[in-house]
């Protein structure tokens, strides 16, 4: 996948000077970290972005009107997506020459999960017909699809938790967002990079191997090959949703994903998923 390099020189001109934030706090980005947003969490973007990871996922639920509120409950008043993400990540792009942070070199990947009530096909097309709007608002800093290439921004929107995804996304000449595969794609047949460009899987969905022992032969094989087979098709691989044991067990899960070569790594322990890729090296830099 193309890194940011070009799209990054391309928007310069349309930012301002640094944030006075980044200049007295720089942050390393962490391409290979991702956020698995607690539904808790009131705000969270804050706290992603001080840590410096590479992405998160949110969950959201359509409203009447097709608004998406964050979190898969009843629909909180002020907390949409549009409000605590989409215009905060947009605005500090702007402001800090189309990165988000000094040294950004991949996109910044926002999953958008839909979850909750309102989950008809209809509210759903609805909700996606806003979402498209809005992402269309920001066009110049998001990754886009066109004539069947794929053209890297600051930041990549993927979409999951919609049941025909693909032939909605598909459907679209232009669009700012895109699906989610699996490592199911592999043996299915190869999907467009520009439709598709993530395989992403719970590490459960998969493996067995809780982190407490060592790790068979046969798993790491099999976790090795799927990457493998993966990159050679140009996807990047997520792998996220770890057994929710100690912390030295996930530890050592995030190890083996890292040695692997697992692109991404996702986890609600964000602060300690932020600190073990700080202290044993992130998997790429775009």
């Amino acid at each position: 996948m193309a890194t940011l390099a070009g799209s990054l020189a391309g928007l310069a001109g349309a930012g301002g000077a640094m944030s006075i934030a980044l200049a007295r706090r720089p942050r390393p980005c962490l391409t290979a970290g991702h956020a698995l947003v607690p539904d808790r969490l009131i705000d969270p973007l804050p706290m992603v972005l001080r840590l410096g990871l590479g992405g998160m996922t949110v969950r959201v639920t359509p409203g009447p009107h097709g608004e998406l509120f964050l979190g898969p409950g009843d629909p909180q008043p002020g907390r949409t997506l549009r409000r605590l993400v989409l215009a905060p990540l947009f605005t500090r792009a702007q402001a800090s020459a189309g990165r988000l942070w000094s040294d950004q070199r991949a996109p910044f990947q926002l999953v958008v999960e839909f979850a909750g009530r309102g989950r008809d096909t209809e509210s759903l097309l609805r909700a996606y017909r806003m979402l498209d709007q809005q992402l269309r608002d920001h066009a110049p800093l998001l990754s886009r699809s066109a004539g069947g290439e794929l053209t890297p921004g600051v930041v990549t929107v993927t979409v999951t938790g919609i049941a025909n995804a693909r032939e909605l996304l598909a459907a679209q000449p232009v669009r700012h967002a895109f699906a989610e595969g699996s490592f199911d794609d592999l043996t299915t047949g190869p999907v467009p990079l520009e439709l598709v460009p993530v395989l992403a899987e719970p590490w459960a969905y998969r493996f067995g191997w809780d982190g407490r022992e060592a790790i068979t032969a046969e798993e790491r094989h099999l976790l090795h090959a799927l990457v493998q087979a993966a990159h050679d098709q140009g996807h990047l691989v997520r792998i996220g949703g770890l057994p929710g044991a100690s912390r030295r067990a996930r530890q050592a899960i995030w190890s083996e994903l890292i040695h692997a070569g697992v692109d991404v790594i996702a986890d609600a322990d964000i602060a300690g998923l932020a600190k073990h890729l700080r202290r044993f090296g992130t998997v790429s830099n775009g």
